[in-house]
């Protein structure tokens, strides 16, 4: 199929919807969100021979898309905060993370589009998307007490602002 232009188009008709639908999450402007998606799918196109099965396909090009857009952002100097052990004990404590029922799933969306870039990227990939923290550390190239200690510290302040904005 690497080189069948037919079913390369089939495909990215399949897919692709779904596909701009995630690169959307990551990358705001939606021009750049479609050129990043292009360029996931340039990759996977070229890449079709190491798709072995052993998952679905779209869950194996979901994860390019996602790389793509993470190594787009890099190139925009996202930074990411290193922790030390401390921290570490407070995030295998994260019991009190309860959010009142009266929020929407629009303003869970848009409260973590508001959040900075270093927890509202790990924040999708392990709630939205469903990825675990050795997956994320991976996708982000960052370790995996980093990813616990972002997701931490992003859960705080998304249920923050959610809390604030059922105050007003």
């Amino acid at each position: 199929m690497r080189g069948n232009r037919k079913a390369q188009l089939k495909l990215y008709d399949l897919y692709a919807a779904a596909m701009y639908i995630v690169t959307c999450r990551y990358i705001s402007n939606r021009e750049d969100a479609k050129d990043v998606m292009q360029e996931a799918f340039l990759k996977a196109f070229t890449r079709l021979s190491q798709y072995k099965g052993e998952v679905a396909f779209g869950a194996w090009l979901k994860r390019i898309v996602i790389n793509q857009c993470i190594d787009t952002l890099k190139k925009r100097s996202l930074m990411y905060e290193e922790i030390n052990d401390q921290t570490l004990t407070i995030i295998e404590d994260d019991t009190s993370w309860n959010i009142d029922a009266a929020v929407t799933k629009k303003q869970i969306v848009n409260a973590i589009e508001n959040l900075p870039n270093k927890y509202k990227y790990v924040l999708q990939l392990y709630l939205i998307e469903g990825y675990d923290h050795q997956e994320i550390s991976e996708i982000l190239e960052i370790p995996i007490r980093t990813s616990r200690t972002q997701l931490m510290r992003g859960k705080t302040k998304l249920k923050n602002s959610l809390n604030d904005l059922l105050k007003h």
